[in-house]
């Protein structure tokens, strides 16, 4: 049986001689690689990744944003928005997890890596929706998941619970309108048991 610690130091080192001065931070946790690359260097990085032997990450099979501004009840203290992808290497039958932080929050970009790994397409126009980042490079980046007419990006930490606007087929005009959100926010409260003997329990 392979020791799962031993197999991760072994990506560890290879993904480390691959990138080499690309890597900002390397970690193993729970027997899985993460290496953190700066956004100027992640298109790159995914090519090396891809290529290198020792690496030979043929396969992205997860690709996805990450909003952190509430990280650790907003003690985070870096860059709010990342992407986050999962390779595997069918080859060499190991995974790597690669981050990266989008340089600047109020407008959030990364490079597109479809040219890299084409299976990136769909996942990246649902981080762009979802997450308002942008990969720059994408041919065809626009909503997958949301409507249309959509207003924000719902997985953002400050996206209301209600949305901005609700849709509705209105039979008069024969169409789909926007307005604006008519619910009033609530808070639900759970129910609490307060029998003294709840369940045998004293």
């Amino acid at each position: 049986m392979t020791n799962i610690s031993v197999t991760a130091e072994q990506i560890k080192a290879a993904v480390t001689a691959a990138l080499g001065k690309a890597v900002c931070k390397l970690t193993i946790d729970l027997g899985e690689v993460t290496v953190w690359v700066s956004s100027a260097d992640y298109l790159e990085a995914a090519r090396t990744l891809r290529d290198a032997e020792g690496c030979k990450f043929e396969q992205l099979i997860d690709l996805c944003g990450v909003d952190y501004s509430e990280y650790e009840e907003a003690a985070f203290g870096g860059k709010r928005f990342a992407v986050v992808l999962h390779l595997l290497s069918v080859s060499l039958n190991q995974r790597v997890r690669l981050k990266v932080f989008a340089a600047d929050d109020d407008m959030p970009m990364v490079d597109s890596v479809c040219a890299v790994w084409n299976s990136a397409d769909w996942f990246e126009r649902e981080a762009f929706d979802l997450f308002g980042i942008v990969f720059d490079g994408h041919v065809d980046l626009r909503r997958i998941l949301t409507d249309y007419g959509f207003i924000g990006h719902p997985f953002r930490k400050d996206f209301p619970l209600s949305g901005h606007v609700e849709m509705r087929y209105d039979a008069e005009r024969a169409r789909v309108v926007y307005e604006p959100v008519t619910i009033e926010p609530r808070e639900n409260t759970p129910r609490v048991v307060r029998e003294s003997n709840y369940g045998g329990l004293r």
